[in-house]
């Protein structure tokens, strides 16, 4: 029993000593890291830097939820000019979409 317990011990302490050396092997260095990122980590950001870079985040959110619908009123008005009606409560329903798929894609195709 008393061998068992040492031979544990001995494979801990060589585990700890193999992962203490690799840990320092993969560490980051300060020429991998780019000097922009340090200077703004040393330096936190001013409540007017927060404030730009919220309004930032939230011009970009816009923009894209803008060009997101603008994509979906393009499809769909390109399926309507096909002959879907989404306003129509029609038991094909899947059918006539597909339909409407069908001519969008053939037309589109025709016109490259």
């Amino acid at each position: 029993m008393r061998s068992t317990i040492c031979k544990l011990t001995l494979a801990a302490a060589t585990t700890a000593c193999l992962i203490g050396s690799a840990s320092s092997a993969l560490a980051q260095t300060e020429a991998s890291a780019p000097a922009t990122a340090q200077a703004a980590a040393s330096q936190p950001l001013t409540k007017e830097q927060k404030q730009q870079a919220k309004a930032q985040a939230k011009a970009q959110h816009k923009a894209e939820r803008k060009a997101a619908r603008a994509k979906n009123t393009a499809e769909i008005k390109k399926l309507e000019d096909a002959g879907y009606k989404p306003a129509q409560n029609d038991p094909n329903y899947p059918q006539n979409l597909q339909d409407a798929q069908k001519k969008a894609n053939a037309a589109a195709g025709a016109s490259q």
